[in-house]
């Protein structure tokens, strides 16, 4: 198990994620749009949200950081775009964490499967950190 940082921007995510690989002379980050995720029919993507980053990653003096820019019309306050992701293999582990976290805090998204994570939350803890919960597969998390 992990707990690596994750980075929201408010649509400049690949300036800035870019910026950072300069700046500790890394490799270009391959960088996922909302436009590249799969879609649900129910609810179509504003035009505004496909060149946004949904996701990408840096390794920096082996630290895993990740970034996305927040989806348009969700809250952004600069000071507050910084949370931990819990990565694990362990589903179970996963559950527990999530369970033991959210006491006393704010639920933002049960656990649940998505296109990315076969299990996969967000939530506030009582101390107002910020934390996503999700399955390590490799993919998405590297």
């Amino acid at each position: 198990m992990a707990v690596n940082v994750y980075l929201n921007f408010n649509g400049n995510c690949r300036e800035a994620v870019e910026f950072y690989a300069q700046v500790f002379q890394l490799e270009q980050p391959e960088i996922t749009t909302f436009g590249e995720s799969p879609q649900h029919p129910d609810y179509p993507l504003p035009e505004e949200a496909k060149d946004l980053v949904m996701h990408t990653r840096l390794t920096i003096s082996g630290s895993n950081v990740m970034f996305s820019d927040t989806f348009p019309g969700m809250p952004f306050t600069v000071g507050n775009n910084i949370n931990l992701a819990l990565v694990s293999t362990d589903v179970d582990e996963l559950a527990s964490a999530f369970d033991k976290l959210k006491e006393g805090g704010e639920v933002g998204m049960e656990l649940q499967e998505t296109f990315f994570s076969k299990c996969y939350g967000q939530l506030t803890d009582k101390f107002g950190v910020k934390w996503q919960i999700s399955h390590d597969n490799e993919e998405f998390n590297q």
